[in-house]
């Protein structure tokens, strides 16, 4: 029977990263995923720049697109108005103000197309020696010293196993640690690619009365659309709302189809149990509105693999904790924020105190 050190449910990104990292410490691993090819997954494909280094680091280096900052915008407005930068303005130029930008102080983020990232992670597994188990995880057992994972015909035996399987995840209900989502909890996601060169080099994001929807340049052709709202909003909806985006798509081709993902919020009762940890958006996650969540993820990795390593899972616990705190903190409150009466104040606010907006997105983006 061979005894893996580590192994790892879920074949997206972060799973990737977690079974690098494994490698990278000399631990043996496999990866169960039921999905061939390159995964794709609906989100907004920015990697803020706290996540460009963690990557580097695993010697992965996707090609992809330049991110210099953030912008947010009131979806009505021409994106000409916007006068605010992170600094203090004040009188008339700050009462003309209909929107906030935020360049990056230190080092700029990577806008990618998701495949073009599972690519080169899955290519650097390889490299590295990562086996790989084509299936479904059907049941998982813990015993004293070990793991058994039912997966695609097999029975896997591993020292510790990571749940790395997205937002609704088996493992995390097969481990006891799902705890779901609040009735009303329901925010999704759709994203859609068209094929035009980007006329910017951040993450916009126009803020409508019922959508964001965030544009992010993922090549020097293509730019990806994603729309964050309640169930139910369609993203012709969300569209119509946005003027100057639509102005920025007229006569440009679709470049993908649309894809859709949530509900977001998802809870956990904690991250670990016995010897599986939940990594990722399997760990618990509250929304896509600061489009974080890799950075967060290969962090949590990491955290993972070191907890393994010193054979201390309650290690992890803390450390997740840690790693998460501001986007716990910072995305509750925008979430709870965007869904008052009050919504259509957020991009005013920010606009009226652009060194605040700077502050969190600088904070968000480390």
């Amino acid at each position: 029977m061979t005894l893996f050190d580590v192994m790892v449910v879920g074949g997206g990104p972060v799973g990737l990263a977690a079974a690098i990292e494994a490698r990278l410490a000399g631990l043996s691993v496999v990866v169960i995923e039921p999905r061939a090819g390159a995964i794709d997954k609906a989100c907004g494909e920015g990697l803020m720049p706290g996540a460009v280094p963690l990557l580097e680091r695993l010697g992965v280096r996707p090609h992809g697109h330049p991110l210099a900052g953030v912008g947010y915008y009131a979806a009505s407005a021409p994106i000409r108005d916007v006068r605010a930068r992170s600094t203090r303005r004040t009188g008339p130029e700050r009462a003309r103000t209909r929107g906030v930008e935020h360049r990056f102080a230190g080092g700029a983020g990577l806008g990618v197309r998701r495949i073009v990232l599972h690519a080169a992670l899955t290519e650097r597994a390889t490299e590295l020696g990562v086996d790989f188990v084509r299936g479904r995880a059907d049941a998982i057992e813990q015993h004293e010293d070990r793991v058994t994972v039912a997966a695609g015909g097999h029975r896997i035996d591993g020292r510790w196993l990571l749940g790395c399987d997205g937002l609704h995840s088996t493992v995390a209900r097969q481990a006891g640690l799902a705890r779901g989502s609040r009735e009303g909890e329901r925010r999704y996601g759709i994203r859609q690619h068209f094929s035009v060169a980007p006329w910017t080099d951040l993450i916009e994001v126009h803020y409508g009365p019922s959508a964001e929807l965030y544009v992010t340049p993922v090549a020097d052709d293509t730019v990806g659309i994603a729309m964050l709202a309640r169930q139910g909003t369609s993203f012709e909806e969300a569209l119509a709302g946005a003027p100057a985006l639509t102005d920025r798509l007229a006569g440009a081709q679709e470049a993908s189809g649309r894809r859709g993902a949530g509900p977001f919020r998802q809870r956990t009762r904690a991250r670990v149990a016995g010897r599986v940890l939940l990594v990722g958006d399997a760990s618990g996650y509250v929304d896509a509105l600061t489009g974080e969540g890799l950075r967060l993820g290969f962090a949590q990795a990491s955290a993972a693999i070191a907890s393994v390593l010193a054979n201390d899972p309650s290690r992890y616990e803390r450390e997740w904790r840690r790693i998460t705190r501001d986007f716990r903190m910072l995305t509750t409150g925008l979430v709870a924020w965007a869904d008052s009466p009050a919504r259509g104040a957020l991009v005013p606010t920010a606009a009226r105190l652009p060194w605040v907006f700077g502050a969190v997105v600088e904070r968000l983006a480390r």
